[in-house]
């Protein structure tokens, strides 16, 4: 299948984000008398939108109060502790060159998304940065945001591919009619992503060279 449009998640995907999510995290069950969390429990719980994430770690405490005070100390956290996926810096770049159009579709905050992406000097290669509340506040596994994201690349769903890193990403790209890959690495260990049946399993982010060669 030749593809021209690669849309892509974010948390996991491009970005290594789970030490600030779990910084975070933890300074609000910090605010109500809870104990901190591993990274490795809350990365599992990533990927659904902060309102669960919030309501699932921060049980004793209202979720849209919840969500006020992780924002207040995200958006300082996230400048400091997230880094590109290993193979990303490398691979981005390329993909543009061969003229592949890309948008990235992220249940995060869009402003945060669209901050990260050009602090970590990725913003010149993307049509677009899309999150929920560029479709009516409509979160992943909707597959709105796809649909949105191929408008923003000028391909339909037989031209583009979607790359993610855990089995949300596989519902939402099922449902949007897409492909979809995941990379190893995030969420997801190799068992779980085969299991949730994506049409490709990843072991590197580089990878993608091989498999979207270009016109």
């Amino acid at each position: 299948m030749q593809f021209c449009a690669a849309l892509f998640d974010f948390d996991g995907t491009l970005a290594d984000s789970f030490a600030a999510i779990t910084s975070s995290t933890n300074h609000v069950r910090t605010l109500y008398g809870l104990p901190p969390l591993p990274e490795a429990e809350v990365r599992v719980h990533v990927g659904y939108g902060l309102d669960d994430l919030l309501r699932v770690l921060v049980p004793v405490a209202p979720v849209a109060e919840s969500i006020v005070k992780y924002r207040s100390h995200h958006q300082i956290a996230m400048l400091t502790e997230t880094k590109l996926m290993p193979g990303v810096a490398e691979t981005i770049p390329e993909l543009a060159r061969r003229g592949f159009r890309m948008a990235v579709c992220s249940n995060k905050r869009v402003e945060f998304t669209r901050e990260l992406v050009r602090a970590l000097g990725l913003d010149s290669y993307f049509t677009a940065v899309l999150g929920p509340e560029d479709v009516g506040n409509q979160p992943k596994p909707h597959p709105a945001m796809l649909h949105e994201g191929l408008t923003r690349v000028g391909a339909s769903s037989s031209e583009a591919v979607y790359v993610g890193d855990m089995a949300v990403d596989v519902h939402t790209a099922k449902a949007a009619g897409l492909p979809v890959w995941l990379v190893l690495g995030g969420a997801a260990g190799h068992e779980d992503a085969a299991a949730c049946g994506p049409d490709r399993v990843l072991a590197h982010f580089a990878e993608m060279l091989s498999l979207l060669p270009g016109s």
